[in-house]
């Protein structure tokens, strides 16, 4: 069995854009992250790359914002994103 396929009578932009949408059906999109995604101290401390007492010292100071469940400390992604600054040199 031969995997050729012959066409006659197509231009390469009549080709593409016959299957333009068939490929847009099969391309995987990525997935959203929620707005308010919770994240660990470790998961945190890995984004911002710093250890757990710079994570601490953030958080007393006010500059991040934690939730607890239990005993459980979580941040929001957004948040710690947020407050991430460029500076200016």
């Amino acid at each position: 069995m031969d995997n050729q396929i012959f066409l006659n009578g197509i231009t390469l932009e009549q080709l593409a854009g016959a299957l333009k949408p068939l490929l847009e059906l099969h391309t995987p999109t990525a997935p959203t992250e929620p707005e308010n995604e919770f994240i660990t101290r470790e998961q945190a401390c890995e984004l911002l790359s710093i250890n757990k007492t710079s994570l601490w010292k953030h958080t007393k100071s006010g500059r991040l914002k934690s939730y607890g469940i239990g005993n459980r400390v979580l941040y929001r992604k957004d948040e710690v994103l947020h407050a991430v600054k460029p500076i200016n040199h």
